[in-house]
């Protein structure tokens, strides 16, 4: 299994009160990977990496997508070797290019992940 499939199941499995679906489109090139709904009714989708390094790489067509639409844009970012999840708004995919995991998150981990999703629109 693919390492961001395996990433977005443990995270379906971490975040159970978010309605989850996974974006698999072919035609349109950057569309993000998941599109979440929280029990506040508001949509938001979330770009899955998953990194070995400190580097986070996006295609030309990710980073399009996040600079058009910098508002409920998520970049959530695995590290392989220590287990760290990490999240990004999308109006940062430029820094987060350019600086990698030393970027400050908003989140640190799953748990807080969920609890930042839940408290959207709210």
């Amino acid at each position: 299994m693919a390492p961001e499939r395996k990433f977005y199941n443990k995270i379906k499995k971490s975040i159970p009160e978010i309605s989850w679906i996974r974006l698999e489109n072919h035609s349109l090139h950057g569309t993000p990977d998941l599109l979440g709904y929280n029990n506040s009714g508001h949509f938001f989708t979330v770009e899955l990496k998953v990194t070995k390094g400190n580097k986070v790489r996006f295609s030309p067509h990710q980073i399009a997508f996040h600079v058009k639409h910098p508002i409920n844009t998520f970049i959530m970012v695995q590290h392989l070797g220590s287990g760290t999840v990490k999240l990004f708004r999308g109006s940062q995919i430029l820094e987060l290019e350019a600086c990698g995991l030393e970027l400050e998150a908003c989140c640190l981990s799953l748990e807080a992940c969920g609890l930042f999703f839940k408290s959207l629109g709210a």
